[in-house]
């Protein structure tokens, strides 16, 4: 390593001992593009005697070969680590990297400039501690400064400093430095930055980066280094109420029996009275066990084991608090969120929303408005696209113990994954609770389901159709309920078209408004089904995440996918309400299969291939499927 290995001298022991004392900054650099955020993280590395003898070298190599300094080091170099970046000169995805001195160690992330890469920022800022926001000297405060600022408030970062970059462009004026912190002040009060350090620098020289030089007498303030290395870090998690998200339950004998997680907040000891949320059950600290040490007490940041006084029932994602300051619990929140998906959000689907250790089902309910991030305007919005912000309602299926993001990030931010694919879609922050209204209780019935479906003598369930529109799907569901009726079966009949016609009236056929469309349809199902009915519902239904949440409101067995395959060709060939027909003339917009998009089941109970099967024989199918799956009893004697 670079001029940087006489410390560790022969006891190396010492040294890495020595290193695991030091505590850990993590910080971001944003800015407009070509701002200089890579060259200032690549001068810290060089200076702070971060570099092996082989990244020199390399350095010194690609410095002549693609570097834009006429030969001499180019530290942009060091962090640009992307072919893209290296060519266009722009930084695209976050680059991390993990520096030290005396002091302190640090990672930093460098975060792209392009409104297209706002999802980018906002995943290297969600573990910051300060933000260094550059900004030109020869440019001042841009369009991607406000935007950078605002990302940085939104994320919760409070300790902001403004690197005034490539001072040496403008001769070291101390009146263009004046000029940039006084707009700069005007617009962060609108965000509620008050933390702010003004630092005018030369990353590219070295001004100020970590010594001051000599070109900027004017300026009495620390440097760039001299501030990293003495900002607060850690304190305010430390002094939060307890929190404990629980990740897993430790089970290694039959003796033990502990609680395992990552100390998000807080302190504790043992003999501490806790709370185990959302359960609400209540019990007190005997163990605090770190690695295989007891320990007198643990602080946030340390990964610790919990042992109990009383045998409780207590799982992965539930929160252990302290009694005397217990998490709230809640199902409905307002938050923020950022969408991160080339696929929009869509209100009304259901996704997985990951808070701490706790994963639930999460629905927007509503989006009350999306924010303009260059301008700062408040839209209203049906949908979210890729680096959209937005406030929302959300919907959780079960309670869930949380704090306020601006109170803990830990337990306050989430995550979005899509149920389907399993990837993250989102990120966001919650903001507020929303209490219900304690009034609402479920009424007990003395006449249940399974009272309802034996006086019928049979078993309730849902044949979900689905497929293109003029695949057949009502034309079998149709014959299906005939076959059923003749027999003596209780049934009921839900077709798109007819459901539009009442239930669904206001709705149109945008993303959203089909998403919402199967939600109501699955739900009246449901209460069909509950009646004791073999529910039959006729729906193209053309994304998989609508049929799975549909699927998920019955109970096994109940729910029966039956896919009415056809070609598309074919069914424009049969287009029986002309429909494909104006959607190729541009007369019907959002049409399936057209221009909106068919997501074909993956593993249905049923596959009907209806270029050679008949009606008749598909329907004939579905009774098999219904007898097999023990749903009818042919023998059985109706009686009305």
């Amino acid at each position: 390593m670079r001029a940087g290995t006489s410390g560790i001298g022969g006891d190396v022991m010492a040294y890495l001992e020595a290193q695991g004392r030091k505590d850990l900054l993590r910080f971001i650099t944003c800015g407009s593009v070509d701002d200089g955020k890579s060259t200032l993280i690549g001068r810290l590395l060089y200076e702070s005697h971060m570099l092996f003898d082989d990244q020199l070298s390399a350095l010194q190599s690609d410095s002549k070969k693609v570097g834009t300094q006429g030969g001499e080091l180019d530290f942009a170099l060091l962090v640009d680590g992307l072919a893209a970046e290296r060519e266009q000169g722009i930084t695209i995805d976050v680059a991390y990297r993990f520096f030290a001195t005396e002091k302190r160690k640090y990672i930093v992330a460098d975060t792209p400039g392009h409104e297209q890469y706002t999802r980018n920022m906002v995943t290297g800022a969600s573990t910051a501690d300060v933000a260094v926001i550059l900004i030109d000297a020869r440019r001042g405060v841009l369009t991607q400064t406000r935007r950078h600022s605002f990302l940085v408030s939104l994320i919760g970062i409070r300790r902001v400093v403004v690197a005034i970059n490539k001072m040496d462009l403008v001769a070291y004026g101390a009146a263009v430095a004046q000029r940039i912190e006084a707009d700069y002040r005007a617009f962060a009060q609108q965000l509620g930055l008050t933390d702010i350090t003004f630092i005018p620098l030369s990353a590219l020289r070295g001004d100020n980066v970590i010594e001051a030089g000599t070109q900027m007498p004017w300026y009495q303030g620390p440097t760039l280094m001299q501030f990293l290395e003495t900002v607060p870090v850690g304190q305010s998690t430390a002094d939060q109420p307890f929190r404990l998200p629980v990740q897993w339950v430790n089970r290694p004998n039959q003796e033990f029996r502990g609680f395992a997680g990552r100390v998000a907040s807080g302190s504790v000891a043992p003999g501490d009275a806790v709370v185990v949320l959302p359960s609400g059950r209540s019990s007190r600290v005997a163990r605090v066990v770190g690695g295989s040490n007891d320990l007198q007490s643990a602080v946030a940041g340390q990964s610790i084991t919990l042992t109990l006084t009383d045998e409780i029932d207590i799982s992965r994602g539930d929160v252990i608090a302290k009694a005397a300051a217990p998490a709230p619990v809640a199902d409905q929140f307002d938050a923020t969120v950022v969408w991160m998906s080339e696929e929009p959000l869509l209100p009304g689907r259901p996704y997985l929303l990951k808070c701490g250790t706790r994963t639930l089902t999460a629905t927007v309910t509503a989006i009350h408005h999306k924010t303009d991030v260059n301008t700062l305007a408040q839209n209203p919005a049906r949908q979210l696209e890729l680096n959209e912000i937005a406030s929302c309602r959300l919907t959780l299926d079960r309670p869930l113990a949380y704090d306020l993001y601006d109170d803990n990030h830990d337990t306050g931010g989430f995550i979005l994954i899509d149920r389907i694919g399993n990837g993250t879609v989102g990120a966001g922050m919650l903001r507020a609770a929303i209490a219900r209204d304690n009034n609402l209780r479920w009424q007990r019935l003395d006449v249940n389901k399974q009272n309802r479906a034996a006086q019928k003598g049979q078993k309730p369930c849902v044949l979900w159709f689905t497929g293109l529109s003029g695949a057949g799907k009502s034309t079998i569901a149709n014959l299906v309920e005939k076959r059923l009726f003749e027999m003596g079966r209780h049934t009921y009949l839900l077709d798109g078209d007819n459901v539009r016609h009442g239930l669904n009236r206001d709705l149109g056929f945008s993303d959203t408004d089909r998403v919402e469309n199967i939600r109501r349809v699955a739900e009246v199902s449901r209460l069909m089904s509950d009646a004791g009915l073999i529910v039959l519902v006729s729906f193209i239904s053309p994304f998989r995440s609508e049929r799975a949440m549909a699927r998920e409101l019955f109970g096994a067995g109940e729910f029966i996918e039956v896919f009415v395959d056809t070609d598309l060709a074919e069914a424009e060939r049969r287009d029986p309400k002309g429909l494909y027909r104006k959607a190729r003339s541009g007369e019907l917009r959002n049409f399936t299969g057209i221009d909106s998009p068919y997501e074909p089941p993956v593993n249905p109970e049923l596959h009907i291939r209806t270029a050679n099967t008949t009606a008749e024989e598909a329907a004939e199918q579905v009774i098999v499927q219904l007898r097999q799956a023990g749903m009818i009893d042919v023998d059985a004697v109706f009686l009305p």
